[in-house]
């Protein structure tokens, strides 16, 4: 199994940045950027649930 590193606020940050710059790369096609988005805030309001 892939072991992967949760999504934060920092690096959604970073790959919105990348789609925005490059609206015909494949992870803005595919709308990771809004996908790393909706992660972090998850991600950030579990941690706040501890």
């Amino acid at each position: 199994m892939t072991k992967h590193t949760p999504w934060d606020k920092e690096a959604a940050a970073r790959v919105q940045s990348a789609a925005a710059t490059h609206p015909d790369c494949p992870s803005a096609r595919d709308g990771l950027d809004r996908e790393a988005q909706s992660q972090a805030d998850k991600n950030e309001h579990q941690d706040d649930d501890c």
